[in-house]
């Protein structure tokens, strides 16, 4: 026997995700149709040495569709993905992949060059690389002494 935590909600959140894929199958609502829908993507970010990248999926979307802005340090990632109307005698039996427009925002480290990014789509898969700044070096300051005391050596007699 397994002991399992019990959720009040889950049965409840059970039959909604339900309900939605039974009205999903009959086409969904007019809004849904209609790409008012928002959905969210999923990245991966990787910190290498001289870079960051950050890897989007987003299968289906058009390069076009996708509006890729930095400002004060913010990755911002916008797309949408248009419905697909099969003409008037086709119905969907299943509709599970989501349409309509995606946001998503990132902030960067102080350390990226903003003006040195580069994208690219492939394959469904949006990468960004984002370089690096060149580290500032650290610069070493010599003391020097202006008026420095004297010494005064005595001759030690013997």
């Amino acid at each position: 026997m397994i002991l399992q935590r019990w959720d009040p909600y889950r049965d409840l959140r059970q039959m909604e995700d339900t309900v939605n894929r039974l009205w999903r199958g009959f086409g969904g609502s007019p809004s849904y149709r209609e790409g008012a829908e928002d959905w969210n993507i999923l990245i991966d970010v990787i910190q290498k040495p001289d870079s960051i990248i950050v890897k989007a999926s987003i299968p289906g979307v058009e390069p076009d569709a996708v509006d890729l802005t930095v400002e004060d340090n913010v990755l911002t990632l916008r797309a949408e993905r248009k419905f697909e109307a099969e003409g008037e005698e086709a119905q969907f039996l299943i509709q599970e992949r989501p349409v309509g427009s995606f946001y998503r925002a990132i902030r960067l480290p102080d350390t990226v060059d903003a003006s040195k990014i580069q994208s690219f789509l492939e394959n469904g898969v949006l990468t960004i690389e984002l370089p690096k700044a060149e580290e500032k070096k650290k610069k070493q300051i010599k003391v020097q002494v202006k008026s420095g005391t004297k010494r005064i050596e005595a001759k030690k007699e013997k």
